[in-house]
């Protein structure tokens, strides 16, 4: 036989399901809030300048526009389209291409 609950009183299953939703709600929220605050904090952050490794020296004259480092190789373009690369160990120039 079920119990009669006056009629300003929850149940008690009622009463912990609320408390798990807005527990829940609180938990999304600040996920949100904590996402959000990382994508500004890294987005607003400078930009670091392109880095070539020590034993690398550019030829005269090239201005560095991208690096990519591979495991053995580190491929240079500069800013006039050449492609430059590198023995990533020696730092000895490889290979010189210019696309047409």
């Amino acid at each position: 036989m079920m119990q009669k609950l006056p009629e300003n009183e929850t149940p008690t299953d009622l009463r912990f399901l609320k408390l798990l939703v807005t527990a829940l709600a609180g938990v999304m929220i600040l996920g949100v809030v904590v996402v959000a605050a990382t994508l500004v904090i890294r987005l607003s952050a400078p930009s670091t300048a392109l880095a070539l490794p020590d034993q690398i020296t550019l030829p005269e004259g090239v201005a560095l526009q991208a690096v990519t480092l591979a495991r053995d190789w580190v491929v240079v373009v500069s800013e006039a389209g050449e492609i430059l690369l590198y023995d990533r160990a020696t730092g000895g120039l490889i290979n010189r291409v210019r696309p047409d």
